[in-house]
């Protein structure tokens, strides 16, 4: 390997996407924001223009004084990683690497000008070469889509909400914003987590991944079924109290919950859209500029319309079944709050000699 250039081609054969815009692998609520954001005139620019607020000149000198800085003769194999990262996705500038000593295992890309990639020692000690593969084409899948400004400004508004916590106002509007940020990260997440499937080309190794992180490194105790099926089981449990404890759960989080990732990326890796692009057929970023932000958030918008139909949660059931003009939604309401049911072919106590009653006492169900 050179370390020049782009000349070597992958360590084993796998497509690359010449020209590829991130839209190809963007998840629909990330990708409206992001051409909302895009479209707005000068956005870009006006944050750049607060950099001397932001945290990144420090983040470069902290990391570059206090990290192993990734190349040719430090942590070479992550190096190899990161340039056929950027190879298949024709990421013409390859970000700076650094490993950071820390236990926990973790990735980041940050930066406004430029992103960086940081990964944990904690992560490359319990990921295999494949696993690591995908989780670096994951990092360089927040770069090429422009994620690291927006994860700077939220690292920054982060940090500044803890220094303004005794001002009540202006706490409650920071607040506000990184709430919002935050939700669009956790669906930036799943996007990257598809650019890293299109890197590794490995969906068994993107699984293996998302369990080493969830479970640590026993792969021997742990089953790629079981694991998807606890995504399954936590979205189908409970009732409605449930379903506003995950709400809560998942409020300070910058990540979806990993078994939602893992199951969310093995629909998205047996979906139609993911063997168009492994065929070659995909938004190029010569394209981008003349991508519509209504057609953009009209898929947004029938994405999470389908979710609605589709989901097993008890609160998204209900939601379909207002949006459906489901006859009493009272009863409903109160009975995806207690976790009973009744409806037809549903016995009511007493019903033998009550007729149908009031539609209280309803036989339960979970679920």
């Amino acid at each position: 390997m050179t370390g020049t250039g782009f000349e070597k081609a992958p360590a084993r054969d796998r497509r690359r996407f010449p020209g590829i815009s991130s839209r190809a692998y963007e998840h629909p609520a990330d990708r409206s924001a992001l051409v909302a954001l895009r479209k707005l005139s000068g956005f870009d620019t006006v944050f750049k223009a607060l950099s001397g607020l932001l945290p990144e000149r420090s983040l470069r000198l902290l990391f570059l004084s206090d990290s192993v800085r990734v190349g040719e003769t430090q942590f070479p194999h992550l190096y190899a990683m990161l340039r056929d990262a950027c190879y298949i996705l024709d990421l013409e500038k390859v970000p700076q690497m650094y490993v950071q000593q820390d236990p926990k295992p973790n990735a980041m890309c940050i930066g406004l000008d430029e992103p960086i990639i940081v990964v944990t020692t904690g992560l490359v000690e319990l990921l295999d070469e494949e696993e690591m593969r995908a989780v670096v084409g994951h990092e360089v899948g927040h770069a090429l889509s422009g994620h690291s400004v927006y994860r700077t400004i939220l690292l920054f508004l982060t940090n500044l909400a803890l220094k303004v916590a005794w001002i009540p106002l202006g706490n409650m509007a920071i607040t506000a914003v990184v709430t919002a940020l935050r939700e669009w990260f956790r669906k930036s997440e799943l996007s990257a987590d598809r650019a890293g499937l299109l890197v590794g080309q490995d969906v068994n190794a993107s699984m293996r991944g998302l369990m080493k992180i969830a479970g640590g490194n026993h792969l021997h105790e742990m089953n790629v079924d079981a694991f998807l099926a606890q995504a399954e089981e936590y979205e189908r449990s409970g009732d409605l109290r449930d379903s506003v404890l995950k709400i809560l759960n998942v409020l300070p989080r910058t990540h979806p919950f990993t078994t939602v990732r893992a199951a969310e990326l093995k629909k998205w890796s047996q979906n139609r859209d993911y063997q168009r692009i492994m065929d070659g057929h995909y938004p190029r970023r010569e394209e981008d500029k003349d991508t519509s932000v209504t057609d953009s958030f009209r898929q947004s918008a029938a994405h999470y319309a389908d979710s609605v139909r589709t989901s097993k949660d008890p609160l998204m059931k209900l939601v379909g079944d207002i949006a459906g003009g489901t006859a009493d939604l009272g009863g409903k309401l109160r009975d995806r709050f207690t976790g009973t049911a009744t409806g037809p072919g549903t016995a009511t106590p007493g019903s033998e000699d009550k007729g149908k009653g009031a539609g209280t006492g309803g036989a339960t169900e979970q679920g």
